[in-house]
């Protein structure tokens, strides 16, 4: 055999051994920036399940947790990365976009990564404990206005969280200095609603979705108002918005994704497609609605300007209450 011929075939060989490189709907993996548990563990659950039953992805979604700093790990890994991972999203909540707008990600900003989807969101809600003598958000209101140190508000998080903006929202609407109100912070929205039970705060300002779930479960609460444009669906329809109880205060809390700022045009369509289409499928939307979670489907560019808006804004407030910027 000539040697041209036998280095052409081993060459060939050699070409054919090697590992054939991922799509972006091939091996792909899902990162939950913080600990299992939680809401960015339920958005890469949600999106491993809505993506193999919608025949997106042929096999499971691999899940990784990668905690610290609030997402800013998260954020600054997928950055960094270089060749990019076009098969590996990240989720990001409303907190993430707070987050950013507070430059606690550090030196990166809503530029760096390419966002994907937004999949579902909740919202803002104003709770007290079932027996309380607070029947509307306006009783809350006056309360709040006449004396707020004696009105004791509690939820997850501390000054600048996302709980923390609702509880100052609140008390802005009702005329009060958020300076001067009472805000007690707790580890999560769980211990806050117990604490709301035992008496030890007034008012709860958590998420509706989480204080519907723990009613369900035997909570004895009450939703006084949710902090959404309009009425939602299901078994919190009865309940009123803040705007119609008088306070104009509207506090999404979107459930997403993002990839990595390095990854191609071409991949980021493939993804923005196959989130579409999952999107639109009955099965998903069945999926979200069992996990608590209100309609949201933003893909590319319309996320984009969503993500840009809101960090704007988070930005405002930061200025208006008075929080000083992370450095």
């Amino acid at each position: 055999m000539p040697m041209p011929y036998r280095i052409h075939l081993a060459l060939l060989a050699a070409v054919l051994c090697l590992p054939a490189t991922a799509g972006p709907l091939e091996q792909t993996e899902c990162i939950a920036p913080a600990k299992p548990g939680g809401g960015f563990d339920l958005s890469c659950k949600l999106v491993q399940r809505g993506l193999l039953d919608a025949r997106l992805i042929t096999s499971p979604m691999h899940l990784r947790y990668l905690p610290g700093g609030i997402g800013a790990v998260a954020y600054s890994s997928m950055i960094a990365q270089s060749p990019p991972q076009s098969n590996a999203i990240v989720a990001f909540s409303g907190g993430s976009l707070l987050n950013l707008a507070q430059g606690k990600f550090g030196r990166h900003t809503e530029h760096d990564v390419r966002w994907l989807a937004a999949i579902a969101t909740d919202y803002g809600a104003v709770v007290v404990a079932h027996d309380s003598p607070y029947q509307t958000l306006a009783d809350v209101m006056r309360a709040m206005k006449a004396e707020p140190a004696k009105v004791v508000l509690g939820a997850g998080g501390t000054i600048g969280s996302q709980d923390w903006m609702k509880a100052a929202l609140l008390a802005r609407a009702a005329g009060a200095n958020p300076k001067r109100m009472r805000f007690v912070a707790f580890e999560g929205g769980g211990e806050a609603m117990r604490a709301l039970e035992g008496g030890h705060i007034h008012v709860f300002t958590g998420d509706a979705a989480e204080t519907r779930q723990q009613i369900q479960a035997g909570a004895r609460l009450r939703i006084l108002a949710v902090m959404s444009d309009q009425r939602l669906p299901g078994p919190l329809s009865q309940v009123p918005t803040a705007r119609e109880a008088g306070a104009a205060i509207s506090w999404p809390i979107v459930r997403g994704f993002y990839l990595g700022p390095g990854v191609s045009d071409s991949d980021h369509a493939i993804w923005t497609e196959a989130f579409a289409k999952m999107l639109a499928t009955p099965g998903f939307q069945q999926l979200r609605a069992e996990r608590g979670l209100f309609p949201m489907a933003l893909v590319g560019r319309d996320l984009d300007r969503y993500v840009h808006q809101q960090v704007a804004h988070y930005r405002e407030l930061v200025r208006e209450f008075g929080l000083q910027p992370a450095r």
